[in-house]
Parts: structure tokens; C-alpha cells; sequence
């Protein structure tokens, strides 16, 4: 985690509850630096809404301090925060053209007519909707209404942008058209982001770093690479991406390495990474990419017979459910190289690398 005191977001110590009793954001600590776009990402009540509200001023923490560009901010309301917002559900004026809803954030700033006609210009084309300024928001498609959202929020200029499941009403393949342009619209102009979703593969898709919530804790903040290929803990490891999990115990400890006795039989070596000492329980995590068909058995490391369940053509791949180690529920994605001969109800082997399953806490 970035510790920076000069940090452009800057949350410190942040407690929030709601009833004074339960909190659902707990001693929070975040920095965010200029440019960045950082994506608060995890399941419904984890804390990830609450906290980006309490950055915009819609909540105010019950204990801490919020910093933006080195001041306080947790007493100033939000229309004085300079900051812009984009929500799932638009809110745009209806009654007004595309051009008017560009224009009001501002005319309340008291710009001039010259001024705001160049702004509002500039922020349409951004979001290459330039010919789109005298229609209404009923005229336009979900896509292009959350284009001019986006351009709303960033036609005053604002010093940050808060963008809150700002996709979750649009449909896969437009969705993920948005991902990209937003993306694209953040490093031309190096704004600052703080982007909040549930969806695992948007966050992966634009962000710098990912702080994933759960139980109001941030249980682990990294770029989108180090978070799916180093998960810190059990949760991160279910919640990013698929993993096969497999439980067991802790029999011996090499290093960095650890054995691990299976709860379905069979011994593991895989990377110590969240536990301590022999004899106790943890759950393993290995990527289904990660695994690999080996024709012939062998005695070999981490290399165990399975049984095939189920295949799934997808096109680039196959994915393999297989029973290995009495868990059937084991996942293998095999590339699809035209030559694969492999039938539901045949027995083949799997192997993966120490390297590539990781011993995490048991919960």
C-alpha cells in the first residue's frame, strides 16, 4: 500500500457505522496518488459504496479523517468538493437537450456563455458525441446516455471522478465496449478515478490498482496482475477469478514452500503464503489455467489421477471438470490446439507447479 503523505486521496483511520453499533467500513487506510484509477471492488455490503459516498460527502464517517489534495474534506459539502460523479442509472434531466445537461453543471459555476459553449464542445467530443447536442436523453441509447454522464461529469473539470457501478444497467457486449472507452478517456486525460463495482473482470479490465472489500476491511489492495496471480488471502483468491480450492494440513515447512496433506487424500507442495506452522489447516488455490494434462503417470510432484466429469467446448478453450483428490468440482482449461482427444468418463493425469498453488488461510 502506498503510504505517501503527499497522496491526492488520503483516507485515515475511516470508521463508519450506521446505528452506532455495527460498522461496515473498519479503520480504513488508503492512498490514492494523482492519475490514478483505482477500482473499490467487492461483494453487496462489503463496505466498497459506503466509502466511495463518503469521499463524494453523501456520508460522513463516524471516526477518521478524508484528505483531497492534502485537506480535510469530511466537513465541507459535497457541491464544494469539486468532484464528479457518475451513477448506474444516468441521472440525467430529461427535460433538457444533451447540450442543456452539459451546460448546468456550469451555469451554477458562473462561467461564461463562451466559455461553457467550449467546454461543453470539448466534452462531447471526448466522448465522440459530437453531433449529439440538440437530442434528448429518450433519444439516445443506454450506451450514448452514459457517455454524456461521463462527459457531465467531466466537463467543470473536476480535481477527481467518482464513477459508482456505472455499467451494471447496460448489456454484456456494450458493457464492455464502455470498460474500454473509459479506460481509453482516462489515460488521454489523466484524471483521477475512483470507479466502485462488484464486477470482477470490469475491474481487472481498467484499473491501476484494485483494493478488494469484504466485511468493511480492505482485505488486499494491488495492480490487476499481482492481485488475480498473488491472491493474499482465501477470499481474494474465490472472489478474483476462478481457482480450484482444495483443503488440507499443514504436514511440513521448506522455506517458502509447505506440504500439505489433503483432506481427500493426497500430499501438495505449494507456496507458504498465509499460514505458519505444521499442523495447521489451510486452503490451497491454483489457477485452472495453471494446470496441465501429462499422458503418462508419474510419481512426479503435485501430479494426481482424475477422473473427467464434464467438458465444455468454448470456442478458444475446453473446460474440464474433473474428480481429483475426491473434489469434483476440479477446474481445467485446456487450450484448444485441434488435437485434443479426451471423452467425459476417461481417466487423465494433472500436474501443476509448486510455484502456481498457493497455501491460504482456512476459513
Amino acid at each position: 500500500m502506498n503510504n505517501n503523505i503527499e497522496s491526492f486521496v488520503k483516507f485515515e483511520k475511516i470508521d463508519k457505522s450506521y446505528d452506532g453499533e455495527i460498522l461496515v467500513v473498519k479503520n480504513l487506510n488508503l492512498n490514492i496518488d494523482k492519475s490514478e484509477f483505482v477500482t473499490m471492488l467487492g461483494p453487496s455490503g462489503s463496505g466498497k459504496t459506503t466509502t466511495l459516498m463518503m469521499l463524494a460527502g453523501f456520508e460522513t464517517p463516524t471516526n477518521g479523517e478524508i484528505y483531497l489534495d492534502n485537506q480535510p474534506i469530511s466537513k465541507i459539502p459535497p457541491y464544494e468538493r469539486e468532484i464528479g460523479m457518475v451513477f448506474q442509472n444516468y441521472a440525467l434531466f430529461p427535460h433538457m437537450t444533451v447540450n442543456e445537461n452539459l451546460s448546468f453543471p456550469l451555469e451554477v459555476r458562473k462561467k461564461s456563455k463562451s466559455d461553457i459553449e467550449n467546454r461543453v464542445k470539448k466534452a462531447l467530443d471526448m466522448v465522440e458525441l459530437g453531433d449529439f447536442g440538440n437530442r434528448f436523453p429518450a433519444q439516445l441509447s443506454g450506451g450514448q446516455q452514459q457517455r454524456v454522464a461521463l462527459a457531465r461529469a467531466l466537463v467543470f473539470e473536476p480535481r477527481l471522478v467518482l464513477m459508482d457501478e456505472p455499467l451494471g444497467a447496460l448489456d454484456k457486449n456494450l458493457r464492455e465496449q464502455m470498460q474500454y472507452e473509459i479506460k481509453h478517456i482516462h489515460e488521454r486525460i489523466g484524471i483521477t478515478v475512483v470507479y466502485v463495482t462488484h464486477d470482477q473482470s470490469e475491474a481487472l479490465t481498467m484499473s491501476n490498482r484494485i483494493a478488494v472489500f469484504n466485511d468493511g476491511v480492505i482485505q488486499q489492495l494491488s495492480t490487476p496482475d499481482i492481485l488475480y496471480e498473488k491472491p493474499e488471502n482465501s477470499f481474494v483468491a474465490q472472489f478474483i477469478g476462478e481457482n480450484n480450492r482444495m483443503t488440507g494440513t499443514i504436514k511440513e515447512i521448506e522455506g517458502d514452500f509447505c506440504l500439505v496433506d489433503l483432506d481427500g487424500g493426497g500430499i501438495v507442495k505449494a507456496m507458504k503464503i498465509n499460514v505458519n506452522s505444521v499442523g495447521e489447516k489451510t486452503q490451497l488455490s491454483v489457477r485452472p489455467e495453471r494446470v496441465v494434462l501429462k499422458e503418462e503417470s508419474s510419481a512426479d510432484v503435485n501430479t494426481f489421477n482424475g477422473t473427467v466429469k464434464e467438458l465444455i467446448y468454448l470456442g478458444d478453450h475446453i473446460r474440464a471438470r474433473l474428480n481429483v483428490c475426491n473434489n469434483e468440482e476440479f477446474i481445467v482449461k485446456i487450450p484448444n490446439e485441434g488435437n485434443i482427444n479426451i471423452e467425459e468418463g476417461s481417466n487423465i493425469n494433472v500436474s501443476w507447479d509448486a510455484k502456481d498453488i498457493r497455501a491460504l488461510d482456512f476459513n
